[in-house]
């Protein structure tokens, strides 16, 4: 059975995100294909959609490797997150249907029940969930795939530290879900912008992995 391209361009994405691959690193397909258990054609193609997603690039001599993002990238990408959450947010609250409410009320029932127990690493993958189906319910196809890929690259360039009060973050959460609910599209906009703009202080550059770039700018906080 031939496994899809875009099953191995997961596969490779999860471990460059991981570390499995640094940046740098040269990426055969060869070696791709015998690690992934498939043919060299699937492992080109996910190399090609990686180049385009900014994972990957082609080096003259070298072949694919693994990009390695400048410092000024990655200050750019929580900017670039700062634009488009809070946009996902208010469209969401035009667009939710009932269902996505009903997991994303959930989600907040579970985050502030975990945040009372201070299981750190529930609230993370909860965390990422209740992300996910917002924009999931923002019903723009398009700005779900930026999105995706922008947590792929924010796993990938940043550590993220816990809040230090999860229980402050999980009712902020529940206030957005209660302006999509309502239909009010600019108060889930301006929670979701507060929301980022404050976690964007937990996010950690994983400095011994980056370039540094000329006059940079500093990380927002």
């Amino acid at each position: 059975m031939r496994i899809p391209a875009h099953t191995v361009c997961t596969a490779i994405r999860d471990d460059i995100v991981s570390g499995v691959f640094g940046p740098g690193a040269r990426l055969t397909e060869e070696v791709l294909a015998r690690r992934y258990g498939v043919s060299r054609v699937p492992v080109r193609e996910a190399l090609r959609t990686l180049e385009s997603e900014g994972f990957v690039t082609t080096r003259r001599h070298a072949g694919a490797c693994v990009a390695e993002p400048t410092e000024q990238e990655a200050a750019d990408l929580l900017e670039l997150r700062m634009l488009l959450e809070p946009l996902a947010a208010a469209r969401a609250a035009r667009r939710r249907s009932e269902a996505h409410l009903k997991v994303l009320r959930g989600l907040v029932r579970l985050g502030q029940e975990r945040a009372r127990r201070g299981q750190g690493e529930d609230l993370r993958s909860l965390g990422g969930w209740f992300h996910e189906t917002l924009s999931q319910a923002s019903g723009s196809p398009g700005l779900i795939a930026l999105l995706t890929q922008m947590r792929h690259k924010v796993a990938w360039m940043y550590v993220v530290e816990a809040p230090v009060r999860p229980a402050e973050s999980w009712a902020e959460h529940g206030a957005i879900v209660d302006a999509v609910a309502r239909g009010d599209a600019e108060r889930a906009r301006m929670l979701m912008a507060a929301h980022v703009d404050r976690a964007a202080g937990a996010h950690r550059m994983r400095v011994r992995t980056l370039q540094p770039a000329v006059n940079t700018a500093s990380v927002p906080h």
